[in-house]
């Protein structure tokens, strides 16, 4: 039986993967040509729609070479969008890219189209012509084009940064509020769920890779199972070489099977989205300091990505975050210890590098003065004090950084739009 971990990996491979949607519009074109032939033999269709066998041969021929040129150009587009997510946004970024479903229904329609075409070919005769087939396969023809023009629209438009970094930071607060809120409200974190000897087993992974998901209901079955509490000692986005602890198992009236329980852990090769929101935030820091970087030195670029970092921390800073999570089973009994990540591991992410690498740009450093400044305003007074630790660490910054007065004076207000608004004193 395939474990929980495989079926996650299975699926993240078919979401990220650029060839099965378009196979399976390979496929069905050939079967929806075979429908169109045994309906032309029916003797219902008008006479407008009735062609010369020269005629459908030419139509059928120039759709199935048109197909095959539109697939190269949307391939040679995705070589620009590679080149481009590689050396001005982030490399992470283009592990949400392959998962585009409109850039899978242009190549699946083309593929599927040109199957259609393909096969209706065969059938061309002088004596017998498929003349609905020849007809539909026009109208897949200007589907395709419509489609095609949605796309390069989308293309042009949606691989600014901004976009890029407003896409990224509403699927890091879908995670977060969806994903995370049925974590954190499955139990209250309470010391007392552990027994207090200690574990008597650890589960180590054999294979390495990155922690990408936890199957938390199969986790908490095979602790009930077991009468036990499972302890999960890493979390997700860590990186874990071959032989470490996974789990530590607490109490239990039998020792579970250790493959059993890590086919509940999936890894891979990268971090993914799904229950990561901080993945969505790490990258957003990387959109700003590849912005930041001398070879591109984009400020206004950092500063428009810091608007959604600001966002994201806002959706984050009025959650309850107790650091780890302690999910009981359907009787009310504690089985799974999650660790979590609280307030300061989140904001260090959104901060420390944009203000390690922009803090002698003054649109950056007035940017994240008035992003502090507005967590101090919105967020409930226990955020404060790592808000202002950071607030402390960027006026240092400034301090070191412009040495002269009337530079640090302007520096250090806070200004929304970094250069340009409404600054503050």
């Amino acid at each position: 039986m395939t474990s929980w971990a495989a079926r996650f990996r299975l699926r993240q491979y078919v979401k990220a993967s650029l060839w099965i949607i378009p196979l399976l519009g390979l496929v069905l074109g050939v079967l929806l040509a075979e429908l169109a032939l045994l309906a032309d033999g029916s003797d219902w269709l008008p006479s407008g729609w009735q062609y010369s066998a020269t005629t459908a041969s030419g139509v059928l021929t120039a759709i199935v070479g048109a197909m095959v040129a539109l697939l190269g150009f949307v391939v040679t587009i995705g070589v620009l969008v590679v080149q481009q997510a590689t050396g001005t946004l982030s490399p992470r970024y283009m592990r949400l890219w392959y998962r585009d479903r409109l850039q899978k229904a242009v190549l699946a329609t083309f593929t599927g189209t040109f199957a259609f075409a393909f096969s209706l070919l065969r059938s061309v005769e002088s004596h017998s012509v498929p003349d609905l087939g020849v007809t539909l396969a026009g109208a897949a023809v200007a589907v395709s084009l419509v489609l095609l023009l949605v796309y390069l629209n989308r293309f042009t438009h949606s691989l600014r940064p901004v976009a890029i970094a407003e896409l990224v930071a509403g699927m890091g607060e879908s995670v977060f509020t969806s994903g995370a809120a049925a974590i954190r409200g499955a139990a209250p974190d309470k010391s007392e769920a552990l027994p207090p000897d200690g574990p008597s087993m650890r589960i180590r992974t054999e294979r390495g890779g990155a922690v990408q998901a936890f199957d938390v209901a199969g986790l908490i079955a095979q602790a009930a199972r077991h009468d036990c509490v499972f302890v999960v000692t890493r979390l997700v986005g860590d990186f874990v070489p071959p032989e470490t602890v996974l789990v530590e198992v607490h109490g239990g009236v039998s020792e579970p099977d250790p493959a059993h329980v890590v086919g509940h852990i999936a890894l891979g090769a990268e971090r993914t989205i799904e229950q990561d929101p901080a993945f969505a935030l790490r990258i957003l820091v990387d959109i700003a300091i590849r912005a930041l970087s001398p070879a591109v030195n984009d400020p206004t670029t950092a500063v428009q990505v810091i608007n959604y970092v600001e966002r994201f921390l806002h959706t984050v800073g009025r959650t309850q975050l107790p650091g780890r999570y302690v999910l009981a089973d359907g009787q009310g009994t504690a089985r799974l210890v999650l660790p979590g990540r609280n307030w300061d591991n989140y904001l260090q992410l959104a901060v420390c590098e944009i203000l390690h690498y922009g803090s002698s740009s003054l649109q950056v450093c007035r940017r994240l003065r008035a992003m502090l400044e507005g967590l101090l305003a919105t967020l409930p007074p226990q955020r404060h004090p790592s808000v202002r630790t950071h607030l402390t660490l960027l006026q240092e910054s400034i301090n070191r950084t412009f040495t002269d007065r009337a530079r640090r004076a302007i520096a250090q207000q806070a200004d929304p739009q970094g250069i340009g608004g409404q600054p503050s004193l």
